[in-house]
């Protein structure tokens, strides 16, 4: 069954609050005398231009530069650092399962959107860009107004289509401007190739992967003759499930999820998974936690 709307808590927003300090201060650390700030102000050494993007407020052209080479142009600043999060979410059909009760895409949406949250707290830039066989681009801009606007576009998304994460991360990585926050929440049920490529391609970015799966799909609550259906290709395929197949089952899962694993700790990324009965507060306390330094 398909979802005409995607449920997507914001409750949980408050107690993420107690958390910011936390997620501040590893920016601070991580990218302090690393990284220009892309904004301006006054009273703060000027270190130098770039060009305008459209992601910029306009107050913060330089106009007097435009006035001298007829081309917009923001300074920037030694002392205020900026961080800019990009948030890849998966809204391939394998994400709109089960057809009852939370899904994993309305999860991985609650954890994006959470994530996003924090990062408004200091008027950093985000964006919550959605990936499945292409990539939906959307450029990070900063604000409250833009996280809710970002919950609503995921709130009508429609998610079809099967996952091509090696090319949807090619694509999105020449968007990224500066060493940044990467953040990739998916299911990651495809080749482990093609998730080893995304990791390696994003690798000299601060790099977090998320892998949110059913309870069912951790668990495989079937016994005797079965249906199973691929939710991205429609294809049915009728088994038996004995003690035998769930134990091969649950083998190459964890196999597959060791895989990504290893990939994330050569590169010195984080990689976490949660099932969708794991409370979405308890979630983030976890990657929070593990993140302080």
């Amino acid at each position: 069954m398909t979802r005409t709307k995607q449920k997507i808590e914001t409750d949980f927003f408050r107690q993420l609050d107690r958390f910011t300090f936390s997620v501040r201060k590893r920016v601070s650390t991580v990218y302090a005398g690393n990284r220009p700030s892309t904004r301006s102000g006054h009273g703060i050494d000027t270190i130098g231009f770039r060009e305008y993007d459209q992601s910029d407020e306009l107050k913060d052209i330089d106009w007097k530069a435009y006035a001298r080479t007829e081309k917009l142009y923001v300074r920037q600043f030694e002392e205020e650092k900026t961080l800019t999060t990009h948030i890849l979410l998966d809204s391939s059909k394998s994400m709109d399962y089960p057809g009852y009760g939370i899904s994993k895409f309305e999860y991985a949406a609650m954890l994006a959107a959470g994530y996003a949250y924090m990062v408004t707290k200091y008027n950093d830039r985000f964006a919550i860009s959605t990936f499945g066989e292409d990539v939906d681009i959307r450029k990070p801009r900063r604000g409250k107004k833009n996280l809710l606007r970002t919950i609503d576009h995921l709130s009508e998304l429609e998610l079809t289509g099967g996952t091509s994460i090696a090319e949807s991360v090619a694509k999105y990585s020449r968007e990224i401007k500066s060493r940044s926050l990467v953040i990739l929440i998916s299911d990651f049920l495809e080749e482990p190739e093609a998730v080893e490529s995304a990791v390696y391609r994003l690798s000299d970015h601060d790099l977090i992967l998320i892998q949110v799966l059913d309870p069912t799909e951790k668990k495989l609550p079937l016994e005797g003759n079965s249906k199973l259906i691929d939710l991205e290709t429609g294809e049915e395929i009728r088994t038996y499930v004995s003690e035998k197949f769930r134990e091969n089952y649950l083998e190459k899962l964890d196999d597959h999820s060791a895989r990504i694993r290893k990939a994330c700790l050569k590169v010195g990324a984080e990689f976490y998974t949660f099932t969708t009965d794991t409370p979405i507060f308890d979630a983030f306390y976890h990657t929070i936690r593990r993140r302080r330094r």
